[in-house]
């Protein structure tokens, strides 16, 4: 599990993913549809009073931006008020899990894995009608994405993740390293595998890759920010026609992540968290949420795209959202809510208390780290480059959205070991084709999670 994060676009983002997976295969692997929560049990209301708000309880930052866009909100107008209730994180999803649609609150924090989930189960409410078109036309196609579940928008975003190669510029220099800085531009497979052997010879220690080992490969971390990109990139996909047999042990993933278990004898495992920003290590693999303690390197500090396995650079994109209850009894007031934690203000407090890059266009074309000629823009020109779901990946998209299925949880528990099976020497072939059949058998004992 991820360790020393406080983002919730970055540790959050992982971290509750990662815990519900337990939680939601025990309330949504073995149950069925929720027969509450569909668009016609949302009520418009009064558009006034008090509306509850459910979120997870972030760093102090966060907690602190939030607030603070809540009481912009109540100054702005004087007929909504806002209840906010903070859960712990690891709490969150099971008390959403746990609680019957018609004790969800008006609004709602969502990580993005477990939308689907919510949906499948009478949570969530579709935010068309409610919220204003401008509001939704504004968030990026990445984001969008992540909350689209059969064509209908359930969730609005503030905020984005996004993954690259963190380099040290001073030691690439003194490999002779010359490096992409744009997606169009990465380093193929084996290109890579070149540049590792050249920085082995100038990094303490021969070993120059730092691959986020600590967060552990068998987890969240694993499916969405390296094995996800590695299969993406590589033109493989970990599910097709809501089966993983032939799609997740796939010819093409065997040999794309074969590649990536090879980088292995030059990676530091950063058991420390400090390879890189201590110069152990001349590359990081990982998100953004790094930056606050790599800024340190100061012009030193290069943003790199991941490895390109045959299909372009990928990249992982997604993190929590926001929604409404399914059976809100104030959809126009939770709506206006809505509205107002999209707008440009509200998304440039919220960002810069945590540092991801802001998940609508306006706000992403107007940061200060994201935005075009600045330090970060390579993330958000990924995040612009947004391909959708698996079965929309072309050569010159680069951000995915993880499978949107409420059968997530066990794809990322299986493709989460599986990769870690391979990285610690096991087949790959034999490590797929054992996740595949655990993902297939339990989507069969689901109805493939379909109403």
């Amino acid at each position: 599990m991820m360790t020393n994060l406080n983002f919730r676009s970055g540790a959050r983002f992982l971290t509750a993913a990662a815990a519900v997976s337990i939680a939601a295969l025990a309330l949504t692997g073995c149950g069925g549809p929720g027969t509450g929560g569909t668009e016609d049990a949302v009520e418009p209301g009064s558009g006034e009073g008090t509306i509850s708000v459910w979120a997870v309880d972030g760093q102090a930052a966060e907690n602190d931006a939030l607030k603070k866009i809540i009481s912009n909100f109540e100054s702005s107008q004087a007929k909504i008020k806002v209840d906010l209730k903070l859960f712990p994180s690891d709490q969150y999803t099971k008390a959403v899990n746990s609680a019957a649609p018609a004790d969800l609150p008006d609004v709602l924090d969502f990580d993005g894995p477990t939308l689907a989930s919510f949906v499948y189960n009478g949570k969530m409410a579709p935010l068309k009608g409610s919220v204003a078109d401008a509001t939704l036309s504004n968030q990026t196609d990445s984001i969008k994405a992540q909350n689209t579940v059969d064509d209908a928008v359930y969730g609005v975003g503030m905020m984005n993740a996004g993954l690259a190669l963190w380099g040290n510029k001073k030691l690439l220099d003194s490999a002779g390293v010359a490096y992409p800085t744009t997606p169009e531009k990465a380093w193929t497979a084996d290109e890579f595998t070149g540049v590792l052997d050249k920085l082995a010879a100038v990094v303490p220690g021969g070993k120059p890759l730092d691959l986020s080992e600590q967060y552990g490969f068998a987890g969240e971390w694993g499916t969405c920010c390296s094995a996800g990109p590695v299969i993406w990139s590589g033109g493989g996909t970990m599910l097709k026609d809501n089966r993983a047999s032939g799609a997740l042990d796939s010819e093409a993933n065997v040999k794309s992540l074969t590649t990536f278990a090879s980088w292995k004898k030059y990676t530091d495992p950063n058991a420390d968290g400090l390879a890189f920003p201590s110069g152990r290590v001349a590359l990081s693999w990982v998100g953004h949420w790094t930056y606050p303690t790599y800024k340190a390197l100061g012009s030193d500090l290069v943003s790199i795209p991941l490895p390109d396995f045959g299909t372009g650079t990928k990249t992982a994109s997604g993190t929590f959202a926001w929604g409404m209850g399914a059976t809100t009894k104030n959809g126009s007031a939770a709506g206006k809510f809505l509205d107002f934690l999209m707008s440009d203000e509200s998304v440039r407090i919220y960002t810069a208390a945590n540092g991801a890059p802001p998940a609508t266009k306006t706000a992403l074309a107007a940061s200060d780290l994201y935005g075009p000629g600045k330090q970060l823009q390579l993330l958000g020109d990924q995040l612009s480059k947004a391909c959708g779901a698996e079965d929309q990946i072309s050569d010159t998209c680069v951000s995915v959205t993880r499978p949107v299925t409420a059968g997530y949880p066990i794809v990322t528990d299986q493709v989460g070991k599986a990769e870690a099976a391979i990285y610690a020497g096991k087949d790959a072939q034999e490590a797929l084709s054992a996740a595949a059949r655990a993902i297939d058998q339990n989507f069969a004992d689901n109805d493939g999670y379909k109403k």
